[in-house]
């Protein structure tokens, strides 16, 4: 098993069990305890996990700069059916912003299913899924992201956006608090997002269960904000006060 593998399926235990030991990993793994406690060496130090009392917990606020190609196969179904949800939303010869987080991913490759649709993004992850479909894709443009390289930043990127005009945004970010607040862990996708948003007829917001109760280090905006929050759970009595004129869809 490869070292990237290995760490996904200590991910997979943590969003199961929320604390496992090493002896539990290195069991389920069939790795040494030595191996083990090295990869949750490089684990914590990117902000993924933390260790405690010769076991492990996930990260699950502040920041948490989990690579993309984990964060793709984070609660994968759940972003599936929220991406199909979101989708349906969509008519023939739409256009729409789609950001660059993992749950906009699950939408791009729904999207194929749409005739005649339009896509702008800054998603590098996408843009390489629609060179094998008849999708008419632009990119933003802008500065690969330092530290979530599957995307594209920078006044260029939003200089891009602003030169159209989308049926939907669909974007998401790493929290959504009881008071209706969304946070991310990145500062410099928050104004893209918000230059996407102000620039689409209709925004939707991707939120899958494990964004839920928490907090993340940058404020992106209120949830009355958005037309639609979408998520795998019902939300209706989630929120210390029900959002104004925002659609709380189940998928």
């Amino acid at each position: 098993m490869y070292k990237n593998e290995r760490e996904q399926e200590i991910i997979n235990f943590l969003n199961n069990f929320s604390y496992v030991t090493v002896e539990f990993l290195a069991k389920k793994l069939n790795i040494s305890p030595s191996s083990i406690r090295r990869d949750l060496s490089a684990m914590e130090q990117r902000g993924i996990v933390k260790r405690s009392y010769g076991g492990v917990e996930i990260v699950k606020d502040g920041v948490r700069n989990v690579p993309f190609s984990m964060r793709k196969h984070e609660n994968a179904s759940a972003k599936k059916r929220i991406a199909e949800a979101a989708v349906s939303l969509l008519h023939e010869g739409d256009v729409v912003f789609i950001d660059g987080s993992s749950s906009a991913f699950f939408v791009a490759k729904e999207l194929v299913k749409i005739r005649d649709i339009t896509v702008i993004t800054n998603s590098i992850e996408s843009l390489c899924f629609f060179m094998d479909y008849d999708i008419r894709a632009y990119c933003t443009g802008g500065n690969m992201h330092r530290e979530n390289r599957a995307t594209l930043v920078n006044d260029h990127a939003e200089n891009m956006i602003s030169n159209f005009y989308a049926d939907y945004t669909f974007f998401s970010a790493q929290a959504l608090t009881r008071q209706g607040k969304i946070y991310d862990c990145y500062s410099s996708e928050v104004p893209l997002r918000n230059k996407m948003m102000q620039n689409s007829a209709k925004s939707v917001f991707l939120c899958d269960s494990t964004k839920l109760g928490r907090h993340s280090a940058y404020y992106q905006c209120n949830v009355n904000t958005v037309d639609y929050v979408i998520s795998d759970v019902e939300l209706l009595d989630y929120f210390d006060q029900c959002p104004e004129n925002t659609l709380l869809l189940k998928a």
